[in-house]
């Protein structure tokens, strides 16, 4: 049977990626591959009999002493405990493919070489802009920011593009130089997968080959998500709640629609989300983090589901639940979100930042008849089912494998 190794920061579902990063794991094997993992060790992870195999962890928002700091910085880099871990891991699984996802800053990059040593084709897929910016989003404290396009990461520790702390910026700006100077990445990879048109595009802007990248969009398990078409009286924001998802905007502009919101997640910003609804006196509910049932039920009894970011967003998987749970999508008008988001048709776009254009689009979906929402819910539901399931995932994915030289066959 071919075999797949999924390289991964974290062993739980932190973000959108980590659960790609699970999912894809799960998916292949359910399809007859023999599967391992790497990532690093934390107490949230899921149960993995190849846990032993797993890097120490890093968090870079911890108070370490500074003798800490100095040997995680040196990892942060390079990780020679990555590398000795994944040779270990090698010496008793022998993969066909190597699938990489997030390893930056925690795993490393020190592991790409030597699976190319030992004739493992690699495929990555840009979950972020890391491969592009240092500090993986293209923007800080200006706003959208593209300044080291063409190398020059002094702009990361002019602008402290990394938690507003030169010395992590400092500490990126070198690590990203070093990188590619030794072409970690390009050097390495045999092909990088981009769940957007637009990260592929973008790849491309920063000098990125496009013979190397290969489109191939998320997924969402819909089989298990049951759709309700009929509308509530509310609208969902459900995902990580700091400004740069564009909340402000969203709670300001909830506030003057004089509309019901539900924010359903939790992140740096809970706090500062929740003053600022209370000085607007938006109609704002938080949940809280949620998952499975209870995250779907709450979606399930909304309007809409409400993408409100100013960054560049790849390809939001919340806009694929959203749709598979029956809703329309109202989306700002940046990164790859306009892929997801057929206007009139499975729901809206509006200006990133756009206060009034997105309050204006709220009471639209607040005043629209339960009907047209439903057939909007149907049409979303429609396209998922066609083009974003599991089974299309895989079956992209393992004629790409195929084509980076996995001759052993494709799941059945």
């Amino acid at each position: 049977m071919p075999s797949l190794l999924s390289l991964n920061n974290y062993g739980y579902i932190r973000g959108g990626s980590d659960a790609v990063f699970l999912a894809h794991d799960r998916l292949f094997a359910e399809n007859g591959w023999d599967t391992a993992i790497m990532a690093m060790r934390h107490p949230k992870n899921f149960p993995s009999k190849w846990s032993s195999y797993f890097v120490d962890e890093i968090e870079m928002g911890r108070d370490y002493s500074l003798m800490q700091k100095a040997k995680m910085s040196a990892k942060i880099i390079y990780s020679m405990e990555a590398r000795r871990k994944l040779g270990a891991l090698l010496d008793v699984f022998t993969p066909d493919v190597a699938h990489v996802h997030n390893i930056y800053h925690h795993i490393s990059p020190s592991v790409l070489s030597l699976l190319k040593e030992r004739g493992v084709p690699m495929v990555l897929t840009a979950h972020d802009l890391k491969l592009a910016c240092p500090n993986y989003k293209m923007l800080n404290r200006t706003g959208v920011c593209e300044r080291c396009r063409g190398g020059n990461y002094l702009n990361v520790i002019r602008h402290r593009c990394l938690h507003g702390s030169v010395a992590l910026s400092a500490l990126v700006a070198l690590e990203s130089t070093l990188h590619r100077a030794l072409r970690s990445y390009s050097g390495n990879l045999n092909k990088i997968v981009a769940p957007s048109a637009f990260m592929r595009n973008k790849l491309m802007e920063w000098g990125w080959a496009g013979s190397m990248i290969e489109v191939i969009p998320n997924f969402v398990a819909y089989e298990s998500m049951r759709p309700k078409f009929e509308p509530g009286g509310h609208f969902v924001y459900f995902g990580r709640l700091q400004m740069d998802k564009g909340l402000d905007t969203l709670v300001q502009a909830a506030a003057d629609a004089k509309v019901a919101l539900q924010v359903v997640g939790t992140g740096p910003d809970e706090r500062a989300v929740a003053q600022l609804a209370e000085r607007a006196g938006a109609n704002v509910v938080f949940h809280g983090y949620q998952s499975g049932g209870a995250l779907h039920d709450l979606v399930r009894e909304a309007r809409a589901v409400v993408i409100p970011s100013r960054l560049y967003e790849n390809a939001p998987i919340a806009a694929l639940e959203a749709y598979a749970l029956g809703k329309p999508v109202i989306g700002s008008r940046i990164g790859g979100i306009p892929e997801l988001v057929r206007e009139g048709e499975t729901g809206a776009l509006f200006d990133t930042g756009d206060v009034a254009a997105l309050s204006a689009t709220l009471r639209l979906y607040q005043d629209m008849p339960d009907a047209r929402l439903a057939e909007m819910g149907r049409a979303g539901r429609d396209m998922v089912e066609r083009g974003f399931s599991e089974n299309v995932y895989v079956e992209r994915m393992a004629d790409l494998y195929a084509r980076v030289g996995v001759r052993v066959g494709v799941p059945a």
